[in-house]
């Protein structure tokens, strides 16, 4: 169902299709790259944390058939909408929204039950900026109710053993991220600036960290979202293409 104050849009090809609000909280590209990014495999436990519409679990839902995907949304209306997405693709039974905060999980999911945990966290501070009075777009941008240090211990605590933490933040705030995914004993171990063209400074950083990893790092060479003429780079068109081409809804 689609109501007045919404709008279905087509992914990967249109294979994918995801309701969104028309003025509240809409995903980004951010959420394609860290999709894209995270390395999910058969039979592994994956968990996203403030998963708005669960566009990233329905795309990873098409990378694996036999993965099973949560989608933790603490705003009801958004929480709402997930569950509606995942219907509206036929992932019921494989991809499921939990309502709540993602900080008060430890009665609700299982300590060291995932292989993946990730996030792609509000990267503002409370007081820092204008806050946008739409409070879904607020929620998922200022760190109301969840900051950064606040998702690395809740990783910390679902992942098993040498499991993985994957996320998306600001370039300019590395040091940030570093620090704090450290101080929750999580190892980075692939890292990857992402930018607008190559003639722009990074705007984002994709992580991955280890839990339990040992020191080492793997930097990866940059991604360029546009070349110069202003359209997807090669290398983004082969992102979607590559999504595509491993989405088929489930019989």
């Amino acid at each position: 169902m689609l109501f007045q104050d919404e709008t279905l849009n087509h992914l990967l090809s249109g294979n994918v299709k995801i309701l969104q609000k028309k003025k509240g909280y809409r995903f980004s590209i951010d959420s394609i790259l860290l999709a894209h990014f995270v390395r999910v495999k058969e039979e592994q436990k994956v968990v996203d944390l403030g998963t708005g519409s669960g566009v990233i679990p329905i795309i990873l839902a098409t990378k694996v058939k036999s993965t099973e995907i949560w989608g933790v949304e603490i705003q009801e209306e958004l929480a709402e909408m997930a569950t509606r997405n995942i219907e509206m693709n036929h992932l019921q039974g494989r991809v499921h929204i939990l309502k709540g905060d993602a900080r008060n999980l430890a009665d609700r999911m299982d300590s060291e039950g995932f292989d993946i945990v990730l996030t792609n966290p509000p990267y503002r501070k409370f007081r820092s900026g204008r806050l946008n009075l739409q409070r879904e777009k607020a929620i998922a941008r200022h760190e109301i109710t969840g900051s950064l240090a606040d998702m690395s211990k809740i990783a910390f605590r679902l992942l098993r053993p040498k499991a993985s933490f994957y996320l998306v933040y600001p370039a300019g705030r590395i040091v940030d991220l570093i620090t704090c995914i450290m101080e929750s004993r999580l190892e980075p171990k692939r890292l990857r600036l992402v930018h607008p063209n190559v003639r722009k400074g990074a705007q984002l950083i994709l992580v991955e960290a280890i839990k339990g990893g040992g020191p080492g790092v793997e930097i990866h060479p940059p991604l360029f979202i546009h070349d110069l003429n202003g359209q997807y780079s090669e290398e983004m068109q082969s992102i979607y293409s590559s999504i595509a081409q491993t989405n088929q809804s489930p019989g």
